[in-house]
């Protein structure tokens, strides 16, 4: 096994309640395990990305696959986004609603696509063609979410609007993941259900290059989460690859790019940060936010607190 080998994962950031403490870090530990997995039999770091993001993809807990925060209509659909900091390639898919794991339809578009981005049926009827099942939305959508739709139309009606995401308590569970390989490579992936209520068709941060994920072994990988508008304004995660780029180390890096964000836009959020060296970072303006993070030396994993 190569001597240095590093993953981090994040499962949101915002003021997670003491009762999904729990589960939320079950989550990136599940997550770590599987992404870890990749990457000690010597698989590249787009590959574990993808399998740590899919692990939480699955897993209802978080803003990402099913149990994901349904638009106004009803329905999930799902933003996410893979780039390889060796090639520089990337895929992304934004408001797909038939395919289970978004990340993997990402990493498709990565692969087999001439294009980096694809959207909707198209991207639906890309990966289709290249062996991905789809499934019927009704799949993704849960109990849960459906209660908390309902909730969201009754304050709305009620006049009881506010910007959506612009405050921190509310729930902010986009997933993402960092990684460095045995070859020195680094990777990044991010995956999201978006906000809820949010107009059909919107697509947040998280599958925006440069905005919700981006890797460059020349400077480094990011995956953010939090509220989406003001991080793409900000293109936050080139932004903050930028910085290592410029001499600054990943926590540094994570650091002033999120006081950045709070202090030109009134934003809010987190990001994990990886550099080819193995150096990493963890920063947020949130309450808490969820991560795990192994290395070849060592294993940890919480929920980090502002």
């Amino acid at each position: 096994m190569p001597n240095k080998l590093v993953l981090l994962v994040h499962g949101g950031a915002w003021a997670i309640p003491d009762d999904l403490v729990d589960a939320h870090v079950n989550g990136v530990r599940n997550a770590l395990a599987a992404g870890w997995k990749v990457l000690e039999r010597g698989g590249p770091a787009v590959e574990a990305v993808e399998a740590a993001v899919m692990v939480m993809e699955d897993d209802d807990t978080f803003d990402a696959g099913r149990g994901s925060f349904l638009n106004a209509d009803g329905k999930v659909q799902l933003d996410a986004a893979v780039m390889c900091g060796a090639t520089l390639r990337a895929g992304g898919v934004g408001c797909v609603e038939r395919v289970r794991n978004a990340v993997a339809a990402a990493r498709k578009v990565l692969e087999q696509s001439v294009h980096v981005y694809l959207v909707a049926e198209g991207a639906e009827r890309f990966v289709e063609q290249l062996g991905v099942q789809l499934i019927d939305n009704s799949e993704l959508v849960i109990p849960r979410e459906v209660e908390h739709l309902r909730i969201a139309k009754e304050k709305a009606a009620r006049g009881e609007t506010h910007e959506i995401f612009a405050s921190e308590e509310i729930a902010s569970d986009t997933v993402g993941a960092v990684a460095l390989d045995g070859d020195g490579n680094i990777a990044a992936a991010t995956s999201t259900g978006g906000t809820l209520n949010k107009t059909p068709g919107r697509v947040g941060d998280s599958s925006l290059i440069g905005c919700g994920c981006y890797a460059d072994n020349e400077s480094g990988a990011v995956s953010t989460t939090g509220w989406g508008e003001p991080m793409m304004k900000l293109v936050i995660a080139k932004h903050t690859a930028d910085l290592i780029r410029q001499g600054a180390t990943p926590q540094n890096a994570a650091q002033e790019s999120i006081a950045y964000l709070k202090r030109r836009l009134n934003g809010y959020g987190g990001m994990i940060v990886l550099d080819a060296k193995g150096r990493y970072g963890i920063a947020h303006s949130t309450p808490r936010m969820a991560w795990a993070i192994k290395t070849s030396a060592n294993e940890s994993a919480g929920i980090e607190r502002a």
